[in-house]
């Protein structure tokens, strides 16, 4: 995974590459910590700092932030409507204050609410949270080791074609024999995680949108804002795709820079150092500042932009397009469901358990690439970075 929202990213991703190779380092689990408490911070306030920014280009007033942690939270100010109500809008707000339970209200989310004078919502800012990351890297690196492996298997179908003598568009083969090829090829790459001699391609892993905001405004005033920011000097906008379907909206990806002096004051001010004394990093390091934290950072991160209008927000919150709905049949659509992009998502998630754990100093990775493993499996490994018991019901 090559999370374009950190500043340290290239460390992350040699981090996780080498873990995904079984290969783990005695100040891994230290420097993980390190890297998110510090990676995490600077995207935080500069995520504050971009959509303070672009909501003043619109509005030109004063908004109120309210921190938010369910989806709940930010579906109850929907409801409240902006503007002149549809008939739609009303039929999806009295459906979903008939069983609110329905619509996940209880899905965590790491972000922040912008409201204007009147408590209408204006914008939202979030940090995409550790599982979905690792759900995401899944299908990135599952899409990637899928051609790799469809590769071998082709090579292989290739040799048995030269043997015959025959064009490889010749060769029938019988299903059976070709889902044995593809195993095969599966436990070939297996075996180059295990001897360490394969390399991922940083690009096909990129992940641009760990940070995100979004935008919600009238047409008029989103099309303004989009054309100014192409004339930004301080922004860079490198990817757009529009989205018609079910969803409706404008994603763009911006490259930002970050506010060094402002955000280390900030961090040192606010006293933020407080809020990862339960990270296995004594207070007396944390008070020291995010400059101790640094090694050959970034100077600027990637972050998601997504312009919609209110309509459009309702349906994905609440109607045909909701978010949970969308990630559930992301989960579905995979391409390649083998053991592989399972133990990614294990490793990922158990890579992120450590850098959030007290726990600094791990002694094996418990995931391999090679290897199968449950769920629970995971569980486990991940209670004991907490010092939890455990859960057993025999005596």
């Amino acid at each position: 995974m090559y999370l374009t929202s950190f500043i340290h990213r290239d460390e992350l991703f040699d981090i996780a590459e080498r873990w995904f190779c079984g290969h783990l380092r005695p100040n891994d689990g230290l420097r993980l910590t390190q890297i998110l408490i510090c990676d995490g911070f600077v995207l935080g306030e500069t995520l504050a700092s971009l959509t303070t920014y672009l909501l003043q280009s619109i509005y030109h007033e004063p908004v109120r932030r309210r921190r938010i942690h369910l989806k709940g939270e930010l579906r109850e100010v929907i409801c409240r409507g902006s503007g002149v109500i549809t008939e739609r809008e009303l039929e999806l707000f009295s459906m979903y204050r008939m069983n609110p339970d329905f619509y996940y209200r209880e899905t965590p989310v790491d972000g922040v609410m912008c409201l204007d004078g009147e408590g209408q919502l204006v914008g939202l800012y979030r940090i995409k949270r550790p599982r979905r990351i690792a759900e995401k890297a899944n299908r990135k690196i599952a899409n990637w080791i899928f051609n790799v492996v469809q590769s071998k298997a082709q090579q292989m179908a290739a040799e048995r074609a030269r043997k015959f003598g025959i064009p490889l568009e010749w060769l029938l083969t019988p299903e059976s024999e070709m889902a044995g090829e593809f195993i095969e090829a599966e436990k070939a790459i297996s075996q180059s995680f295990s001897e360490g001699s394969i390399r991922f391609d940083r690009e096909a892993l990129r992940i641009n949108d760990v940070g995100g905001i979004k935008i919600i405004a009238d047409e008029e005033q989103l099309a303004n804002l989009e054309k100014a920011l192409h004339h930004d000097a301080n922004l860079r906008v490198f990817d757009k795709e529009s989205f018609d379907g079910c969803f409706r909206a404008k994603s763009l990806i911006l490259e930002s820079s970050w506010d060094t002096e402002n955000v280390f004051r900030k961090y040192k001010e606010c006293r933020c150092w407080q809020r990862y004394l339960n990270r296995g990093i004594p207070e007396s390091d944390l008070m020291r500042g995010l400059e101790s934290l640094l090694q050959e950072p970034k100077a600027a991160i990637n972050v998601e932009l997504i312009l919609s209008n209110f309509p459009d927000l309702v349906e994905s919150e609440l109607g045909n397009s909701i978010h949970e709905e969308r990630i559930i049949a992301q989960r579905d659509n995979r391409i390649y469901q083998g053991y592989i992009p399972m133990n990614v998502e294990f490793v990922l998630e158990y890579l992120f358990a450590v850098g959030f754990s007290p726990e600094v100093h791990i002694g094996d990775l418990p995931i391999k690439l090679w290897g199968r493993y449950l769920p629970d499996t995971l569980i486990s490994h991940v209670r004991k970075l907490y010092h939890l018991p455990v859960q057993d019901l025999f005596c």
